[in-house]
């Protein structure tokens, strides 16, 4: 180990390993300090297409091909007819009551596939680190960063090491891609947790779940009778699914003794889908997420970014986690490159990268509170030839080049027509969970 580099990144997860992927591209000395020893299990299992462009500028695909991951070429949402009391109006739609769309119905600049993929994150992200070492970046797992001083000359990070050994490394930029743990934005107190949303998730994998041509092909959202409630349903491989069931805090609260009965008591709201689960093998252990959602007063200052989950952690309903991560060290990059050329490194020379990503983030935001404020409107939207395409560009994570697309202006004129009119018919279908953000 060295005792300085260019840039230190805290973290070797998607962000980290990404941006070190551009970096070392370039030839900019960096040092990836990591925690865990890869692989490691992970939460987040399916990604959207935008990505793609990263994986094709680092020479990422074949990569992936090569892995076996599943393809994924869109998404689908089931429900029942009772659920419609609970704002899931699927009238009109097919006798299963199934809302798909899929991401070959609009081309992505930049983007040559219409597919992109479900992944086992241990081996994902396992792919992503070896990649950014092959490149150049130093990769050291099992290294903790205990603490980080900005000096106006340069920034020195406290290092503990496998044997627990410390070191003080220098550097030119620290970034913080520590995901939820958010090791700058805690130790900075800049973190700020969402008002909107308070939700946990219950989650595991099941071997033999029986799954039809479409849950195969695509990420399934099942909609439970309670509200604000869904199970994601993720093929990880052939035998392999991923279940998540996402809850509203005082459901979880309720059934947090005993997390077993908490799980299968909301599942058997659909009684079709607990069959089918029921009937399959559980592997792993039930593990909880909760309180996640959160922003930051700030992704940049003198000499550090934040990127990925360190920056802004958003719902996960649309699977805009890992888009997030891979695509604001991609951002994270190009101002990072210029900085080393000038040699400057004041806060100035980021506003790019933090006007950029603050942007995609908010737009992901709005259009998630959105859908749980009315979650008959996405029905509606989606259905309607005129918006289809607009929001497939959200689903397929292009949401960086717009400060608010018409789309999300469109659905708040909705929502608050709605809101403002009690005797409105969908007024009894707003939902509680993001009440009156945009009146």
């Amino acid at each position: 180990m060295k005792d300085s580099y260019d840039v230190v990144i805290i973290g070797g997860g998607p962000a980290g390993s990404t941006l070190g992927s551009y970096l070392a591209k370039e030839g900019v000395s960096c040092a990836i300090f990591e925690k865990e020893i890869f692989p490691r299990p992970h939460v987040g299992e399916s990604l959207v297409p935008s990505v793609n462009l990263v994986f094709k500028e680092l020479n990422l695909h074949s990569k992936l091909e090569e892995a076996g991951f599943e393809r994924k070429y869109g998404a689908i949402w089931t429900s029942e007819k009772s659920n419609k009391v609970f704002g899931h109006d699927f009238e009109d739609l097919d006798e299963n009551y199934q809302l798909d769309i899929q991401f070959k119905e609009r081309q992505h600049e930049g983007v040559n596939l219409n597919y992109s993929y479900h992944v086992d994150r241990a081996t994902f992200d396992n792919i992503l680190l070896d990649h950014s070492k092959e490149l150049g970046c130093n990769v050291f797992e099992g290294h903790q960063v205990t603490g980080i001083d900005i000096q106006e000359n340069c920034v020195e990070t406290k290092i503990r090491d496998t044997e627990g050994t410390n070191h003080l490394i220098q550097s030119k930029l620290i970034i913080d891609a520590s995901g939820r743990s958010t090791f700058i934005g805690t130790k900075l107190k800049w973190k700020v947790p969402d008002p909107n949303f308070n939700q946990y998730a219950v989650h595991t994998w099941f071997k033999g779940v029986e799954r039809s041509d479409k849950e195969n092909d695509n990420t399934a959202i099942h909609f439970l009778p309670i509200s604000n409630s869904w199970v994601w349903q993720i093929p990880i491989d052939k035998n392999t699914t991923s279940i998540g069931l996402v809850a509203q805090k005082e459901h979880f609260i309720k059934g947090k003794s005993d997390i077993d009965k908490f799980f299968w008591d909301m599942i058997e709201s659909r009684p079709e889908f607990y069959e089918k689960l029921k009937a399959a093998s559980q592997i792993n252990e039930f593990k909880v997420e909760g309180d996640y959602s959160y922003s930051m007063k700030k992704l940049t200052d003198d000499r550090m970014l934040l990127i990925g989950d360190a920056s802004r952690f958003v719902d996960p309903i649309f699977s805009s986690g890992i888009n997030i991560a891979i695509q604001s060290s991609r951002f994270a990059a190009k101002d990072i490159l210029k900085a080393l050329q000038k040699n400057s490194f004041a806060v100035e020379e980021f506003t790019e990268y933090e006007k950029i990503v603050s942007r995609g983030s908010k737009n992901w935001h709005d259009f998630i509170t959105l859908y749980y404020r009315l979650n008959v409107m996405f029905t509606y939207f989606v259905n309607k030839p005129e918006y289809r395409i607009d929001v497939l560009k959200f689903l397929q994570g292009d949401v960086y080049d717009e400060d608010e697309p018409l789309l999300i202006t469109t659905m708040k004129k909705f929502v608050e027509g709605i809101e403002n009119n009690p005797k409105h018919p969908l007024h009894e279908h707003l939902q509680t969970l993001t009440d009156n953000k945009f009146s």
